[in-house]
């Protein structure tokens, strides 16, 4: 036995679980198959790093046990990581909705993980080719090494050009372990022909309530040339389905906007009135797919709210998503139903754990799947940790 614990990958996830297992006495190796750690953290946040955020509660997760996130969210909160940051030097801030981003970049993120491994003393090997696992004997045998304790932080296959995979699955596979089917999460929504004149005001924003599975967000919406992005919808596509429609409310009170409108501006066509709370070149697509061909002065009560129901209740059916490639995370992956919510540890394979994106719970935008990475990391090094052979 060369170690006490193996974590597979080294993002967010795996240097928390690390970190943990090592600083509480347990020989800890730390694999990954790229040539450095953190990448997907690089990127993160326009390179600053969204790392938690202020509001995070079990509700903020997709799963399909919606308690499993519970435990290890209560006992490694977003203030204890904010704590971590802090004693390291960290300058950050909050935008909007509690996200807490760095005020100088995400390297210092990664350069707080590494210096918390290496004071447990964790060895990392990166550019490591993992191959198949071996068990038996009570041990997990991976690229030369061993050790009874073996955590899969891998993540998921969302940004394949960061060296992302769906290796956890496979992992998951040979130990029997079932996996909820993957999909591409916080990712933007395609629409088609019919939609075109959507595609066609590219680069256009403006905020809305988007709504899509039962599940709503008051975020900015961005029309794309392929479709819808933006935050509100990147949240909304956690919960959309093929087949299903997604709603946005382009106006609150639409309906006392047109009267006011009426009241003010008589002789204007609807494109006039919605220019004053739209962007033009939406407003310019609205009032061509609304048809409504009167001044706003001859409009009826009855033929505003049909109006206004177009306004707060714009209907798309989107094509699908943009995939995996610009999808933020992935939905799904390893069934909590196999894995204790408080140590991560697979049911049937003792000494197996997994964490961070490998397992199947997802976080909304703004820091909340850093916060998963943190805590399920935190759960599982502390419980391999604690089972080492002394």
């Amino acid at each position: 036995m060369d170690h006490d614990v193996i974590v597979l990958g080294a993002g967010a996830a795996g240097m928390m679980a690390a970190a943990t297992a090592g600083q509480a006495g347990a020989r800890v190796l730390l694999l990954d198959h790229a040539d450095k750690a953190g990448k997907k953290i690089l990127i993160s946040g326009g390179g600053r790093c969204n790392f938690t955020n202020m509001g995070v509660e079990p509700g903020c997760f997709l799963s399909e046990n919606p308690h499993f996130a519970k435990s290890a969210l209560a006992r490694y909160t977003q203030w204890d990581f904010l704590s971590l940051i802090d004693r390291h030097g960290i300058a950050w801030h909050e935008k909007t909705l509690g996200q807490l981003f760095c005020d100088g970049s995400a390297r210092q993120v990664v350069a707080m993980l590494l210096a918390e491994c290496a004071r447990g003393g964790v060895e990392i090997r990166l550019s490591a080719q993992i191959g198949e696992i071996g068990h038996g004997d009570g041990l997990f045998r991976v690229a030369g090494a061993s050790a009874p304790q073996l955590i899969i932080a891998t993540g998921g296959p969302s940004i394949p050009k960061m060296g992302a995979s769906g290796i956890a699955y496979r992992i998951a596979e040979r130990f029997g372990l079932p996996v909820v089917t993957p999909r591409p999460a916080l990712v933007p929504l395609t629409l088609g022909e019919e939609d075109r004149a959507f595609r066609e005001i590219s680069g256009v924003s403006c905020p809305v309530t988007a709504e899509a599975g039962g599940t709503g967000f008051s975020e900015a919406a961005l029309f794309t040339h392929r479709g819808l992005s933006g935050p509100a919808i990147l949240q909304v596509s956690s919960y959309w389905r093929p087949g299903d429609p997604v709603t946005l409310s382009l106006l609150p009170d639409a309906m006392g906007v047109l009267r006011e409108a009426r009241r003010r501006m008589p002789r204007s066509h609807l494109r006039a009135a919605l220019t004053e709370h739209l962007p033009n070149r939406l407003a310019e697509v609205m009032a061509a797919r609304i048809g409504m061909q009167t001044e706003m002065g001859n409009c009826p009560d009855a033929e505003l709210e049909r109006v206004a129901g177009e306004l707060s209740a714009l209907t798309f059916r989107p094509t699908g998503t943009e995939g995996y490639a610009k999808a933020e995370v992935t939905a799904g992956g390893i069934s909590t139903a196999a894995l204790s919510s408080r140590t991560m540890e697979a049911k049937a394979v003792p000494g197996l754990h997994a964490i961070g994106e490998a397992v199947d719970v997802t976080g909304w935008l703004g820091g909340y799947n850093f916060q998963w990475a943190w805590s399920s990391g935190r759960a599982a090094g502390e419980a391999a940790a604690g089972r080492r052979r002394v």
